[in-house]
């Protein structure tokens, strides 16, 4: 009875593995993950100004601007990266130098930057982000805002290297 009693056990504690991390768990180690690259998207590198300054802040702010940067395959995070970002603002348009600064990642890959309230342009808020400084693929994305009351936005880059 004790040898039946350790077998369903066993078996219980294996199955229950199994539906908490999936057999992917099983097979690869958990840091082996793979993260693709991001795609730039359409439209994304409208009205683009390259060497737009690095800045505390754009404009008179209110609205935030963040996100991530990380490496393509491991996704460690990239420290000391440049972010561009631009957007049509209560303040100007995104053609506007005025409405363009850029941002620099911290040690976890992360970034923000306070800019004036993004409001809509051809019917949709939303945000500009431009990776490009050439140690990664340039990358250029434009986030949609869920609705123009949002007081942030986020945009994550995946960089692949050159």
């Amino acid at each position: 009875m004790t040898t039946v009693l350790s077998t369903r056990r066993t078996f219980l504690a294996v199955a229950g593995a199994v539906l908490a991390t999936g057999v992917s768990g099983l097979l690869a180690p958990a840091h082996t993950q793979n993260f693709a690259p991001t795609r730039s998207m359409r439209g994304g590198a409208n009205n683009y100004r390259p060497g737009a300054p690095i800045v505390d802040r754009i404009g008179g702010g209110g609205f935030w601007m963040t996100g991530t940067v990380r490496r393509a395959g491991d996704g460690a995070p990239l420290a000391g990266q440049r972010i561009q970002i631009w957007a049509h603002t209560t303040e100007g348009h995104e053609r506007d130098p005025q409405s363009h600064g850029a941002t620099l990642t911290d040690a976890n890959g992360e970034f923000q930057l306070e800019m004036p309230q993004i409001v809509p342009a051809f019917g949709q808020p939303h945000g500009h982000l431009a990776y490009d400084s050439g140690e990664f693929e340039t990358v250029f994305l434009r986030p949609v805002m869920s609705s123009a009351k949002d007081t942030s936005l986020s945009a994550h880059f995946i960089l692949q290297p050159v």
